[in-house]
């Protein structure tokens, strides 16, 4: 019964968080005025917003225009109603269970915003490292913090060309809530992913070169997500495979 709560949770979240990603940096506030529909600006009735199910109901389209919605709204509350579920089934506990799901939340946030828009928004950046911060100074992870650094000198050396600076501060932050280990973990499996869809782009898609820009946070959360949700520290693992 209670992950069928934390699951609704979850779902209510990230149709908050979908509001939020459309509306960051357009001058709307996300919590004054009503839904609407994007393309035909009519306001939204309860039954339109229910999160997934809606978009089930209405095959997709908007009830009044008819204009297809975007995917964004049905995978974004599935992937914060997953995320709720997975904290708590590690953290029962309400305080850090309410901690990692901000934590996550913000980071699903990222992960959407640098696709869409190849930036990661400075306020993100800094809500982050306030979280890595604390998380540091109450279970001692400062060395993880340091896993920043490469990236950060990349981008200083660069200009912000080879790495962005967004980057740096999010593998800094990733240390401070994962640890040396985990957060070492998260960056290297980061580069591999990030290396197989390079080359995968380079050879499936026209137009794609070595120096088309493509977002590097989505794959750093995706290693932070492979070490803290299925336990990945390849400080303990290559040791095995490579006795």
């Amino acid at each position: 019964m209670a992950l069928v709560f934390v699951a609704g949770l979850g779902l209510i979240l990230g149709s908050f968080l979908n509001a939020l990603l459309f509306r960051f940096n357009t001058g709307k506030s996300v919590l004054r005025g009503r839904s609407a529909c994007m393309h035909c600006n009519t306001e939204l009735r309860a039954l339109d917003l229910v999160p997934v199910l809606s978009y089930v109901f209405l095959g997709g389209r908007c009830r009044y225009c008819k204009t297809r919605i975007s995917w964004q709204y049905p995978l974004v509350e599935t992937a914060a109603a997953l995320l709720a579920v997975l904290i708590y089934i590690q953290n029962p506990d309400p305080l850090w269970f309410g901690y990692w799901l901000l934590a996550w939340l913000i980071l699903l946030f990222v992960v959407v915003y640098d696709l869409r828009h190849k930036i990661i928004p400075w306020s993100a950046s800094l809500s982050l490292m306030a979280l890595a911060f604390v998380y540091a100074l109450l279970w001692g992870t400062w060395w993880g913090i340091a896993l920043g650094v490469p990236l950060l000198a990349l981008s200083l050396i660069s200009n912000g060309q080879w790495m962005g600076w967004g980057d740096g501060f999010l593998e800094l932050s990733l240390g401070g809530l994962l640890g040396l280990t985990l957060g070492f973990t998260a960056l290297m499996l980061a580069f591999w992913a990030g290396a197989l869809v390079g080359i995968a782009l380079l050879c499936l898609r026209g137009g794609v070169t070595m120096k088309t820009e493509v977002p590097f946070a989505p794959f750093l959360i995706l290693g932070a997500a492979v070490a803290y949700f299925l336990h990945v520290d390849l400080f303990q693992t290559l040791p095995l495979l490579f006795p």
